[in-house]
């Protein structure tokens, strides 16, 4: 158990095993036991609950959180639980509790035992728990997922808006901390004024994620390009986000299909099948969780190692939290998005029913969408402006798709000044929309009411193109010598910046948009980022997995919760034999190494004394199928049994459209059996003289086979038929 009289360092060693804080935590858990207001804003993976737990650990009394998810509650409670506390340490409070759970719970916090209670915020609102409440001794309130708050933020919850008013009805003077992984200016106030902390101290972390790896491909082809990318990530785990529930179901299906452990995660699901579905993905069962965008994922797992979107989000805060769910623990995360401009049809229609001003202001916060994707900036610039922080992008690293192309500039100078000059003319009432349409000479309805086509500057940037003028307006707003007001249908203003650069211009070169072209769906050399790696141990690094697979299957925890992952390969690297040696080990702590540490002490002893190290060996990645809706159908229908010919006729195809089709799938890697088929077309002995022949054939070409074979004994499709048995049985 925590001592309080320990110094916070102390604390942090004994019960967390780690040796610093990261960031500003430990000013941030000072402030909070000084009894201060504080907010914290702070992104995914920066270590926002140790703020609030290492704090409620060394309090007087019983800290409440306020979370909006009772599984992340859950994984929160098991945590603290694992790292060496009682099982009455920590608490939640929510719907999931029967009335003897809620009995034990309350039982717990009154004798003083409970230092964390979790509590949804429509449980906390109820006035039984607010009457229970009000007889312990509170030490603070944290609110995370404070955005939730704000009906500017992306996930408002309306009961959040409530929670001020609760906290006094329970006591006086009780300290509060916010914390928000995504709030951009307009929402960091709404958060404040709500929650009358307005003196509050507050802690901004910067939102770069420096283990990121952010890429935009065109969408072509998607499913093909996701179960590739998840075959050569084979054992990582991954989040792939759809807009659709239909589409999350096809996209599992399809990684299944291609021997990925997948399941599809919505809201159309029962609520204990989701709850099993998170149970599996956190322990290992499964690898890939297909969710949609709208359903959040609620998920505290720290060694995500991707993050795939099928379709692009409706907002950037939307975005930056998903992607956020990747590589928490600070080691690897990819985060891959298809673009298209048919999703963002289907968003704006989404809208179409909605009030005006609500349709304008989401309809701002789409084309920032837009902008990130289509822009050939570095991505990581483009996400922080976005939440109003200033980023140089020589800092990415190489680390998103656009800071590793080739870029294509132009000289800014001259067009900056005309954009400039105009929007101040304009009287800075227009959006870049406006703006472009009045430079390229477009004359619609909203131009024409405005008599804008009868200025001089009308058309005078046709010769240019559109494509230059998006590119200048975006890096113009990037590069701070414009402000978007998104709160006003994403009017431009004139920074000061903007104003000194038309009084004294400068030489200044943009990038130049590049078109969302083609990719070659066949070409599967291509090296994408890096992906990690060092001198580790990865024979020993597997059987720690094992290990801890297992022994989190006995006790019932995600094998995260007995050790993460950074300390698995620190323990390859370092060997310890003994607990004091594995208690130094980052992210151990002496709770876990006592609680956990003997059978991982007595593997790593045995390993060393036997002395068997071996090279990583690399893997060999076979390439993945297209599963298209069609293919999904014929794979489905073959396991059924169904006649080739009748699965044809169901879809409008031939015979020869369909084996055309079957041989597609096998050769992509997926085994099919056709023998129920071939049996009743073609003789035991033909069949076995023609995979005889394939078996001695140099190549698999049908014309040699037929001429070898004899055209008059048999015909192009039983050639092809076989050839497609002798594939999958031997191949796949």
């Amino acid at each position: 158990m925590i001592e309080t009289k320990r110094s916070l360092f102390d604390n942090l060693q004994n019960f967390f095993g780690f040796d610093n804080f990261k960031g500003e935590q430990e000013a941030i858990i000072t402030n909070i036991l000084a009894g201060n207001d504080t907010f914290v804003i702070m992104p995914t993976g920066g270590g926002k609950s140790m703020c609030y737990q290492l704090p409620a650990l060394m309090s007087e009394g019983t800290a409440i959180v306020i979370s909006p998810l009772i599984a992340l509650m859950k994984n929160q409670v098991d945590q603290l639980r694992a790292f060496g506390g009682s099982d009455s340490i920590a608490h939640f409070l929510n719907s999931s509790l029967n009335k003897a759970e809620i009995g034990r719970v309350k039982e717990d916090v009154l004798s003083g035992k409970t230092k964390l209670l979790y509590v949804a915020p429509e449980s906390l609102t109820k006035q039984e728990n607010i009457d229970f409440l009000r007889l312990n001794q509170v030490s603070f309130v944290a609110v995370d997922e404070a955005h939730c708050i704000s009906e500017w933020g992306h996930d408002f919850r309306p009961e959040y808006r409530k929670i001020r008013q609760v906290i006094s009805n329970i006591g006086d003077n009780i300290p509060i901390i916010a914390l928000t992984a995504t709030a951009t200016p307009k929402v960091q106030q709404d958060i404040q004024k709500n929650l009358q902390m307005n003196n509050a101290t507050i802690y901004k972390s910067s939102f770069n994620r420096s283990n990121l790896f952010y890429e935009v491909r065109a969408k072509r082809n998607v499913i093909k390009e996701i179960v590739k990318f998840v075959k050569q990530n084979a054992g990582k785990s991954g989040i792939i986000y759809c807009l659709s529930r239909k589409k999350v179901e096809e996209v599992a299906e399809a990684l299944n299909l291609n021997g990925v452990k997948a399941l599809p995660y919505h809201a159309g699901l029962e609520t204990k099948i989701r709850a099993d579905t998170q149970d599996k993905f956190l322990m290992e069962d499964v690898d890939v969780i297909v969710a949609t965008i709208a359903f959040g994922m609620g998920i505290d797992k720290p060694d995500v190692r991707y993050v795939i979107h099928h379709d692009m989000p409706k907002s950037m805060e939307g975005y930056y939290q998903e992607t956020g769910r990747a590589g928490r623990d600070g080691g690897e995360g990819i985060c891959v998005a298809f673009y298209s401009e048919k999703d963002i049809d289907k968003l704006q229609k989404f809208m179409k029913d909605k009030p005006v001003a609500e349709r304008e202001i989401g309809t701002q916060i789409l084309k920032e969408v837009i902008d990130y994707a289509e822009s050939a900036v570095c991505r990581r610039k483009q996400l922080l402006h976005y939440f109003g922080e200033n980023f140089n992008e020589a800092g990415c690293n190489n680390m998103c798709d656009n800071s590793c192309a080739h870029k294509e500039h132009f000289d800014g100078e001259e067009h900056l000044h005309k954009a400039l000059s105009l929007i101040k003319q304009l009287g800075e009432k227009f959006d870049d929309h406006h703006v472009i349409s009045v430079l390229m000479g477009l004359d619609n309805p909203q131009i024409h009411n405005y008599g804008h086509h009868l200025i001089n500057e009308f058309g005078s940037g046709k010769d240019l193109g559109e494509n230059l003028w998006n590119s200048l307006l975006r890096q113009a707003l990037l590069n701070n010598y414009l402000a978007k007001d998104i709160d006003q249908y994403g009017l431009l203003h004139l920074t000061k910046i903007g104003n000194s650069f038309l009084d004294n211009p400068h030489s200044i070169r943009f990038i130049m948009n590049r078109p969302m072209g083609s990719t070659d769906d066949n070409d599967d050399s291509e090296d994408g980022p890096k992906q990690g790696g060092g001198a580790l141990d990865t024979e020993l690094l597997q059987m720690l997995r094992d290990l801890r697979k297992k022994i989190a299957k006995q006790k019932g925890l995600p094998p995260f919760v007995i050790f993460q992952d950074p300390s698995l390969e620190e323990m390859c690297t370092h060997y310890p034999i003994n607990t004091e040696e594995l208690k130094q080990i980052s992210g151990v702590g002496a709770g876990k190494a006592l609680k956990f540490g003997a059978q991982f002490v007595d593997l790593i002893t045995k390993y060393v004394e036997d002395n068997e190290i071996d090279r990583p060996i690399d893997m060999v990645i076979k390439s993945a199928a297209n599963k298209s809706a069609l293919k999904v159908y014929i794979i489905q229908n073959i396991d059924r049994h169904l006649n080739l010919e009748d699965i044809a006729k169901s879809k409008g195809l031939n015979y020869e459209d369909i084996l055309r089709e079957v041989e597609s799938i096998v050769n992509s890697g997926t085994k099919l059996n056709l023998n129920y088929f071939i049996d009743e077309v073609i003789d035991e002995d033909r069949q076995e003289e023609v995979f005889d022949y394939f078996r001695a054939a140099e190549i698999d070409s049908i014309d040699d086979a037929l001429v070898e074979l004899g055209p008059d004994e048999y015909t192009r499709e039983e050639i092809q038929l076989m050839r497609i048995k002798f594939m999958s049985e031997l191949g796949n």
